[in-house]
């Protein structure tokens, strides 16, 4: 690709995961005050048990959005699903910001606000696996892992931007304030950041396609049942450890440590800050290595440093919670530097966007959305502060058995027709 082209390209398909992933991430940070708003109850754990339930629901959506996103990315082009799949997040998410609570539509509050959580996971489904893999595929073919790991800085800085956002409110807002009303300023904003997705990839241009499968999603299920159940084994140590550690873990440090919700998002902001050089420089090392040494090292160092580093984040000292999370930045992000180009180069063209939607949704679906629901009930059932420990080195071992199932393709020709 040009230069100038590359840069359209990667802000495309960043853009869309910006809005999806922030919108994703202000629910999770804000999960206490929005159970307070739907959920009425005197016990507090019940109220963020109810919230991230929601949150829970929405996840199980990708799935469904991974199909219908990707066979239309596999169909009518990686473009039209792209566009598609921005418009069906940037609306819902300002209308969770305009929803009244539940003191005044009573049990209408918490159905209206799944139903919109569901179109939310729906729209998400689709749109991260069909953004990297629209980016991927006119990359350069020695820069297609540290050209992926640009397009999930956009997943990343949506995090960010959630965490910077519910930080900068907590320090300049009353609590009293935050908790009436201030935690749905993030959800409208977030209208911004899709009307200026849909703009931009309405202006990128994609090369016509030739399509071998009538429908991918058929010949995906019955022909490459094998491979769906490696890129969903594969994606395991992603779900679990970025939801817990990026996500659940302001909660965590609430509850377990003491910690106040402003302190908690700004270490939480900080480690994000670093996550985008660590990815980007892992797909840039996977380009030079190869994706296994990359991934299994990833792999292993979750599983080894998962005990040790939560250790870390419970001693409630600033300085030692933030190492922690920082062993988790290393960890996750040399994962996630090398994991796109290794599903974009494992998968036939004709299916690629259906194939890698449903493997990798599943279990974000399944492992992703239920992980802050199970850690949260299993540190109030055990009492154990350590559990997400022992869900993530579970997770890292999963996927490290995985990435030995896949071939290495970082010096492959890409497949692109």
């Amino acid at each position: 690709m040009e230069r100038g082209n590359t840069r359209r390209v990667i802000a495309a398909g960043a853009i869309g995961n910006v809005l999806e992933w922030y919108d994703f991430a202000v629910y999770g940070y804000f999960a206490a005050a929005i159970g307070r708003a739907f959920f009425p109850s005197e016990d507090p754990i019940a109220q963020v048990l109810a919230a991230f339930g929601i949150f829970a629901v929405g996840f199980l959506m990708r799935p469904v959005g991974g199909a219908v996103i990707g066979a239309i990315g596999d169909r009518l082009g990686r473009r039209a699903a792209l566009t598609f799949s921005v418009a069906a997040m940037a609306i819902p998410t300002f209308l969770v910001g305009v929803l009244p609570d539940h003191q005044t539509l009573g049990i209408a509050a918490p159905i209206l606000l799944t139903l919109l959580r569901m179109v939310q996971g729906l729209s998400v489904g689709g749109e991260y696996t069909t953004s990297i893999i629209f980016i991927i595929e006119q990359s350069p073919p020695n820069r297609r892992a540290f050209v992926g790991a640009l397009g999930c800085c956009g997943a990343v800085g949506g995090i960010l931007l959630g965490s910077a956002t519910g930080a900068l409110l907590a320090s300049v807002m009353s609590e009293q304030a935050l908790e009436s009303w201030g935690w749905r300023v993030p959800f409208l904003l977030g209208l911004v950041v899709g009307l200026a997705g849909v703009v931009l990839r309405r202006h990128v241009h994609e090369e016509p396609r030739k399509v071998a499968a009538k429908s991918p999603l058929l010949d995906t299920i019955r022909n490459h049942g094998p491979l769906l159940g490696k890129l969903a084994a594969l994606s395991v140590f992603n779900s679990v450890g970025f939801y817990l550690m990026f996500v659940y873990i302001v909660s965590w440090l609430q509850f377990a440590d003491g910690i106040a919700p402003a302190t908690a998002l700004a270490l939480n902001s900080t480690s994000m800050v670093v996550m985008l050089p660590v990815m980007v420089l892992m797909g840039w090392l996977s380009d030079r290595y190869g994706r296994r040494p990359m991934m299994l090292g990833a792999a292993a160092l979750g599983f080894f440093g998962a005990l040790p580093f939560f250790w870390l984040m419970h001693q409630g000292q600033p300085a030692l919670v933030l190492l922690g999370q920082l062993g988790f930045v290393l960890s996750v992000g040399a994962f996630i530097g090398g994991q796109p180009a290794l599903m974009v180069e494992a998968v036939p063209a004709e299916i690629r966007c259906t194939a890698i939607a449903l493997g990798y949704n599943v279990t974000l679906g399944i492992l992703g959305g239920f992980s802050p629901l199970v850690a949260t009930w299993l540190v109030h059932r055990t009492e154990n502060d350590y559990s997400p420990a022992f869900m993530i080195m579970a997770a890292a071992a999963i996927s490290f058995a995985a990435i030995l199932k896949f071939d290495e393709t970082y010096r492959l020709k890409l497949q692109t027709a």
